[in-house]
């Protein structure tokens, strides 16, 4: 049965392997939320940055960034990292106080922590502000601590990729250190659903565009029974069709 457009359908095993690996250390619990982050190229490297420290998903929040304008500068990040987008920041932090997350906030304040201080091994996002600007009032009103970077310099801030990277990269520290990406964390239906998207991009696009259930893969990443998917497929387009 022919592929329904010119898509991959074959996985290497070390290529499987190695994906299964990145999967495996996602960290479920450990989020990023912007507020008005505005430059397309600060975006792509926090989008990196987070795909480094095996954070899922990166959260805008009233940002005029598009995502598509993301995946030409993210390096191909923005395959391996979803983006979700929010409307206010006070919908961005609702949706995490909603899931039991603790919000730091990277901003200088009195009650502002370094932010070696903070423990980062509980469901957490951090929040960083806008460029110029930092986060917005409301943002520091809602967050839960407030954290710093010790500078030494003449200057007053990072930039905010490079403030996010140092931040970030404490996080991953302080997780390691606790064993938290020693196993998979992530719920096995998003698991499985992140895996064949990884594994076969063009293919997975193909079947949420015609809302179809994703093919099956064994354990080495192939697909099971391609023909006989193909195939059902195929009958579906044509009852459609007919109807």
């Amino acid at each position: 049965m022919p592929v329904p457009y010119p898509m991959q359908t074959t996985m290497t095993p070390e290529r499987f392997q190695k994906l299964r690996t990145a999967l495996d250390r996602r960290q479920p619990d450990l989020a990023l939320l912007t507020d008005q982050v505005h430059k397309a190229h600060n975006l792509a490297a926090i989008l990196r940055t987070c795909d480094a420290v095996g954070i899922d998903t990166v959260h805008l929040s009233q940002s005029p960034v598009r995502v598509r304008q993301l995946r030409r500068r993210s390096m191909g990040s923005n395959r391996w990292v979803n983006v979700a987008t929010h409307n206010s920041i006070d919908d961005g932090i609702r949706h995490f106080r909603e899931r039991h997350f603790k919000v730091y906030a990277a901003h200088f304040s009195e009650r502002a922590k370094p932010y070696h201080e903070l423990d980062f091994t509980m469901p957490c996002v951090l929040l960083m502000g806008a460029e110029k600007y930092g986060v917005s009032e409301t943002g520091a009103e809602l967050a839960d601590e407030h954290v710093i970077i010790p500078m030494q310099g003449m200057v007053e801030s990072y930039n905010v990729s490079v403030a996010a990277a140092i931040i970030l990269a404490e996080a991953m520290r302080q997780r390691e250190r606790e064993g938290l990406y020693r196993c998979s964390r992530l719920e096995q239906e998003c698991y499985h659903k992140t895996l064949f998207r990884w594994c076969y991009p063009e293919l997975a696009r193909y079947c949420d565009e015609r809302q179809t259930a994703y093919p099956a893969i064994d354990d080495n990443g192939h697909l099971v029974d391609p023909s006989d998917w193909y195939e059902s497929i195929r009958q579906s387009s044509r009852k459609h069709r007919k109807s």
